[in-house]
């Protein structure tokens, strides 16, 4: 069984957002493996292509070939790289740049075993990606962004595109700040330079990403150009865990240090703050000066699992079938939860007081709903409001409505498509 945080950070952060096979009512169903995250990972990958029931777009892989000159490279010293599919009509001059997730290396170890993975080397790397939800080049799932140039930069560095450091005895490259600068610049060789608009997004760590990078986006283009960022359950909270220590704090010390990340942090908070705290989205949202619009669920079944009751804090195994279901939660543990939504609430309400910015928070039991065409926009996708996340992320965009919904405390949406899982 695996007894720490950054076990589960190979799991469950990369395996979230591809779920797609319905189960009774609104849930989805994964069969969990106990501890091969490789099995896992490949499990749920295949699962959500036989099970989407449509057929996606494909995009193949490009390497940026001049990127190991400019000490570009992931973990394991190959090229990173991305895949783009080119816009059209009114969407020729607009860029939506999409940050993958993938969790966090925090120590040599750790680190070591993902560069043998695609979340630490491009030998690894699929050479073509389903483009669904956010991604999609159907106007019926992607109403707003259909035929933008649409591009996913590759994951491979283990620190939400931060690091910039090395350790020559484990061949380590820890480069994910050089990786994001590099990709920037073929994008902008490629035709971004002469965007209208454009927007930063990402998932999970590349939700992070999304926020850590959010300003330096701004700042490649001309004022005239429209630039917002958008973050999907990136908002990871220093929280408590369940035996009162700090799990996700302790990741995120070890990803800081390790990775050299603490000098490519926004300034705005690392001249108040030490850099671990200036990895926490809470220390950074509210000083942004560029528009973000923050999607999350406010019970993150990511951050259950493996922040607020990982096995270090939970030896004894009492949150596991809450963990896997909701429904199974006792009403102690739901009052725990319900603290941690209000303490999600708390963290963005400075946020939310800027008129600049938008909100979709829900209260599911899902991580990352952007990149999936059931949660995105679809016939029965999670609403606030009367209103799915992908017309609720336009509106904001094009300016079209104030969107800063907050949901109702669980259980009482029942529109969620809530992750459970059978063991």
């Amino acid at each position: 069984m695996m007894k720490n945080i950054s076990d589960w950070v190979f799991i469950f952060l990369i395996g979230f957002n591809v779920l797609g096979k319905w189960a009774n009512g609104f849930e989805f169903v994964e069969e969990m493996f106990h501890s091969n995250s490789t099995q896992m990972l490949s499990f749920v990958e295949n699962f959500q292509q036989s099970a989407a029931g449509y057929n996606p777009l494909y995009v193949g892989l490009t390497l940026i070939p001049g990127a190991a000159a400019k000490g570009a490279v992931c973990l394991d010293g190959t090229l990173p790289g991305y895949h783009l599919h080119l816009g059209y009509g009114s969407g020729a001059n607009s860029w939506l740049v999409h940050l993958e997730g993938g969790g966090w290396c925090n120590s040599i170890r750790t680190c070591v075993y993902r560069k043998t993975t695609r979340r630490g080397s491009s030998k690894y790397f699929e050479k073509q990606l389903a483009f669904t939800g956010i991604l999609s080049n159907k106007a019926q799932e992607n109403p707003d962004f259909f035929n933008w140039n649409r591009v996913k930069i590759r994951y491979c560095d283990g620190a939400s595109f931060t690091g910039d450091s090395e350790d020559k005895v484990h061949n380590l490259q820890f480069r994910g700040q050089k990786i994001w600068l590099a990709a920037i610049e073929e994008l902008m060789s490629k035709g971004m330079r002469y965007a209208n608009q454009a927007l930063l997004s990402g998932c999970s760590a590349g939700g992070l990403a999304s926020i850590l990078h959010c300003d330096e986006f701004r700042g490649l283009f001309s004022r005239r150009t429209k630039v917002k960022c958008f973050a999907d359950a990136g908002m990871f909270l220093d929280a408590r865990d369940v035996a009162g220590g700090h799990a996700l704090r302790n990741m995120y010390h070890g990803v800081v240090t390790l990775q050299g990340a603490g000098k490519n942090l926004p300034r705005t908070c690392t001249n108040h703050l030490d850099p671990t705290s200036c990895f926490f989205p809470q220390n950074i949202i509210s000083n942004l000066g560029t528009p973000m619009f923050l999607l999350n669920t406010a019970y993150d079944s990511w951050q259950i699992i493996a922040s607020l009751a990982p096995p270090s804090a939970d030896p004894h195994g009492t949150w596991k079938a809450c963990q896997k279901n909701p429904a199974n939660c006792s009403p102690s543990q739901i009052n725990f939860l319900q603290g941690f939504r209000n303490q999600m609430l708390n963290s963005i309400k400075r946020f939310s007081m800027f008129k600049q910015n938008g909100l979709f928070i829900n209260s599911c039991f899902a991580h990352c709903q952007s990149e999936r065409h059931d949660t995105w926009f679809a016939d029965n996708s999670p609403l606030l409001g009367n209103k799915a996340i992908a017309l609720a992320v336009g509106d904001w965009y094009f300016d079209r409505a104030s969107v800063k919904q907050i949901d109702c405390s669980y259980p009482c949406d029942k529109t969620c498509h809530n992750l459970v899982f059978r063991a």
